[in-house]
């Protein structure tokens, strides 16, 4: 029975110009986001070995030990490709001196504010935020529209049992919309491998948690509004339940939750921290003048008490 529900959802969603769609939009979404990846992780190798190797010069053509800098620079991670992440937050480059501790300068989006405002459209992004409003797209009239149509009486009028019927709804919306989602994923990973992006053992194995957790999340999302669905009467109701939904949970509870673990446990900004350093360092400077004014007091005493007892032997 769950096998016979399972194929009539499957061919019903692979025929519905909603799976059309999805996969149109996930293909030219996928494939130009990591298109986009590509290129700015190239670049960022580019620079970066380039200002290396100047730097290196640099430090080779050096002839004062007094104006001797050195400078490194941020090796870019290939993940950025699909998850971005703080890539363009963090800097790219930190001076090496005795002065002043490693902090990495210079982001790419300190350097180019106008990308801080429209950030970079990655994989991570396109799964959270678009593909989990197309799940809820997809299942909002599951249960209800069905009601409306006066084809759920027609179902449970034969012996379908409840949870073996909602079971694979979920179950034939996650496989579509994951196919929706996987084949154009496989195709970018094609590209990255075509333009040979050194992916290692551990970039591959964050990329394989990366896409499970995305379907993971994908499958979050059906079975909301599936649930959605079954407990509103009108498609209407469940569509507009499924869109407050998909905002509070993609938009709002994530800074929501920021925010809530901002004020549980305080994390001290960039500023405290620097400021928190400098004291360290300062407190420490002071307390061995202070070891090596007494030690140089000390001394002094011994060598005047040595000459006055030489003194006295003379006498």
């Amino acid at each position: 029975m769950f096998a016979h529900l399972l194929n009539k959802e499957l061919r019903a969603f692979v025929h519905s110009p909603r799976f059309v769609g999805t996969f149109i939009v996930g293909v030219c979404l996928i494939l130009l986001s990591v298109y986009i990846g590509i290129r700015e992780y190239q670049a960022a190798v580019d620079h970066a070995r380039a200002s290396q190797q100047l730097s290196d010069q640099r430090m080779r053509e050096g002839s004062s030990w007094m104006r001797l800098s050195a400078r490194t620079y941020r090796t870019p991670d290939p993940m950025m490709i699909f998850v971005s992440g703080l890539t363009f937050d963090i800097g790219q480059w930190s001076d090496i001196s005795t002065q002043s501790g490693v902090r990495l300068q210079h982001s790419s989006y300190s350097d180019d504010p106008i990308f801080a405002v429209f950030r970079f459209i990655d994989f991570a992004f396109i799964v959270t935020v678009v593909m989990s409003l197309f799940a809820l797209l997809y299942t909002y009239d599951a249960v209800s529209g069905e009601r409306e149509d006066g084809t759920l009486k027609l179902v449970f009028s034969n012996p379908v049992p409840r949870a073996q019927y909602l079971l694979a709804k979920a179950v034939g919306s996650w496989i579509g919309l994951t196919s929706a989602l996987a084949v154009p994923a496989a195709l970018g990973i094609l590209m990255v491998m075509l333009y040979g992006v050194p992916f290692g053992p551990i970039d591959w194995l964050r990329l394989t948690l990366l896409m499970a957790f995305s379907g993971l999340l994908c499958g979050c999302f059906v079975m909301i509004g599936i649930l959605i669905s079954s407990l509103t009467r009108y498609s209407s109701v469940s569509f507009l339940v499924g869109l407050m939904s998909w905002v509070v949970l993609s938009l709002i509870l994530p800074r929501t939750g920021v925010a809530i673990a901002g004020q549980l446990l305080p994390v001290p900004s960039v500023a405290e921290i620097q400021g928190q350093r400098e004291a360290y360092a300062q407190d420490r400077w002071n307390k061995f003048m202070n070891e090596g004014s007494e030690r140089w007091s000390k001394h002094q005493k011994s060598d005047s008490s040595t000459d006055e007892a030489l003194q006295a032997q003379m006498q």
